[in-house]
C-alpha cells in the first residue's frame, strides 16, 4: 500500500497530502507579482551571487528534457546562475529499470569531495537506494529529494529532507481562487481511477467542503479515462464539448478544474473560448496548458521564462477580455523546487542553519522565490496518520493573469 500510495502522490502531484495547516489566500495580479517576485531566481543572470561564499559543489539530478521540460530548464537556469558549482545531471529515461545508472550518477557526484549537497527532482525510482549508497561513502553530503516516486518511509530513510507539493490543501487553495475571480460555480472533473486515490479524494472533499463554506455551487464532472481503450484522445474531446454545455448551463461565472494532465490544454482552451474562469491547472505552472491552449509561441531564448509566459498569458487573456479569468502560482511547482532546493543547499553549506529538515528555513527560502507567502507544513500520512518530521508539502503563492 504504501508503495501504491507513492505512485499516487508522484501522479496526483499534484503539486504530491493532509494534516493539519492552512491554505495560502495571498494573491496578486501578474503586475503585482512581477515587482515582487525574485522569482524565480531561475531567471537571473549568469555568474555566481553573493549566496555562494563557500568553497563547495551542489549536484542536481533531474528529469530529461523529454521527460520535463521544466526541471530540466530550471536546473540548467541555475547552472547559468552558479556556474561551475552546480553539476547538472539527469536522470535515465527508464528509472524504475536502471535504478543502477541512478546510482552510479549520484556515486559519481559523491566522489568529488568539494560535493556538499545533492538535490534529487523528480525524485525518482532508485533515488533512494542512490542517497542510501552516498551515505555510506559520504555522510557529510546533503541529500534533497523532491517530489518523490518512492513510498514516504523509504524515501524519508534515505533522503535528509521531502518535499512535495500539498496536493490536498491544493483543493481548498483553488475553491478561493475561483471565489475571487468571481466563480458562482465550481466544476471538478475525474473519473473513477482517479477518484479512488486517497490524495485526490482529499483534494475533492477540501474543494468541494470550502465552496459549500463560499457559497459556490460545487459539480462533480465525470471524463473519460485517459488509460481506457479509447484513450486520451476521447478524454481531450469530451472535455472541450463538456466546458461549454456547462457554461451554457451554469453561466460563464463557472470555474473549471481536472484531476488529470490530459485533460489540462482543452479544458484552458474551452474555458478561453467560453469566457469562463480557471483557477489553476493540477499542476499550477505557466508552463503548463496554457502554451498549447491560448496559442503562445515561446522563441528559443524564452524557454523557461517565468515572467515571458506571463505577460503572453496575460495579454491573450486581455485580448479577449478575461483579465483576472485564469491563474496558476507565482512560481512554477518545478521551477520553485529546483532553485529552493539550491538555495537550501547553499545555506546549510555556508553555515546559516544546521538541522537538515528547517522547515523555518525550507519556508523562508521559499516564500522569498514565490515572491509572498508559501504554505508548508510536514507531511502527515492520510491513511495511517503518521507524520514525518523530514517531509515537507508546498502550496504556492496563487496569482491571477
Amino acid at each position: 500500500m504504501k508503495k501504491a500510495l507513492a505512485v499516487i502522490m508522484a501522479a496526483a502531484m499534484t503539486v504530491s497530502l493532509a494534516g493539519c495547516g492552512g491554505s495560502s489566500s495571498t494573491t496578486a495580479t501578474t503586475t503585482e507579482a512581477q515587482a515582487d517576485t525574485t522569482a524565480v531566481a531561475a531567471e537571473s543572470g549568469s555568474g555566481e551571487t553573493e549566496a555562494a561564499q563557500g568553497d563547495f559543489k551542489i549536484g542536481i539530478i533531474t528529469a530529461t528534457v523529454s521527460q520535463s521540460e521544466e526541471e530540466y530548464r530550471a536546473a540548467e537556469s541555475v547552472k547559468e546562475k552558479y556556474g561551475d558549482m552546480i553539476i547538472h545531471q539527469t536522470f535515465p529515461d527508464k528509472a524504475a529499470s536502471e535504478q543502477e545508472t541512478t546510482i552510479s550518477i549520484a556515486l559519481s557526484m559523491a566522489a568529488d569531495p568539494d560535493v556538499k549537497a545533492i538535490i534529487c527532482n523528480t525524485a525518482m525510482e532508485g533515488t533512494a537506494a542512490a542517497m542510501e549508497k552516498v551515505k555510506e561513502k559520504r555522510p557529510d553530503i546533503l541529500l534533497l529529494a523532491g517530489v518523490p516516486s518512492e513510498a514516504p518511509d523509504v524515501i524519508c530513510e534515505a533522503a535528509d529532507l521531502v518535499f512535495h507539493p500539498d496536493v490536498a490543501e491544493m483543493g481548498t487553495q483553488v475553491a478561493e481562487a475561483a471565489a475571487e475571480m468571481g466563480a458562482k460555480t465550481l466544476v471538478h472533473y475525474s473519473f473513477p481511477r482517479h477518484m479512488a486515490q486517497p490524495l485526490n479524494i482529499a483534494r475533492h472533499d477540501n474543494m468541494k467542503a470550502k465552496c459549500e463554506e463560499l457559497g459556490i455551487q460545487f459539480v462533480d464532472g465525470t471524463s473519460p479515462d485517459p488509460m481506457s481503450d479509447a484513450g486520451i484522445a476521447a478524454t481531450q474531446q469530451y472535455i472541450l464539448e463538456d466546458v461549454p454545455r456547462k457554461v451554457a448551463e451554469y453561466g460563464a461565472d463557472t470555474a473549471f478544474f481536472g484531476t488529470n494532465a490530459g485533460q489540462q490544454e482543452p479544458m484552458c482552451k474551452a474555458v478561453f473560448e467560453s469566457k469562463a474562469i480557471y483557477p489553476m491547472p493540477d499542476n499550477p505552472s505557466v508552463f503548463y496548458a496554457f502554451p498549447g491552449a491560448l496559442g503562445i509561441e515561446v522563441p528559443e531564448d524564452k524557454k523557461g521564462s517565468v515572467d515571458y509566459m506571463r505577460e503572453q498569458i496575460s495579454a491573450k487573456l486581455a485580448e479577449n477580455d478575461m483579465t483576472g479569468r485564469m491563474g496558476a502560482w507565482s512560481a512554477p511547482m518545478h521551477t520553485m523546487f529546483i532553485n529552493g532546493a539550491t538555495e537550501y543547499a547553499i545555506a546549510y553549506c555556508n553555515g546559516e542553519f544546521t538541522d537538515r529538515a528547517d522547515l523555518d528555513k525550507f519556508t523562508e527560502i521559499f516564500s522569498e522565490l514565490a515572491g509572498g507567502e508559501v504554505s508548508v507544513r510536514q507531511y502527515t500520512d492520510i491513511e495511517t496518520g503518521k507524520s514525518y518530521d523530514n517531509f515537507f508539502v508546498v502550496l504556492g503563492k496563487f496569482i491571477k493573469f
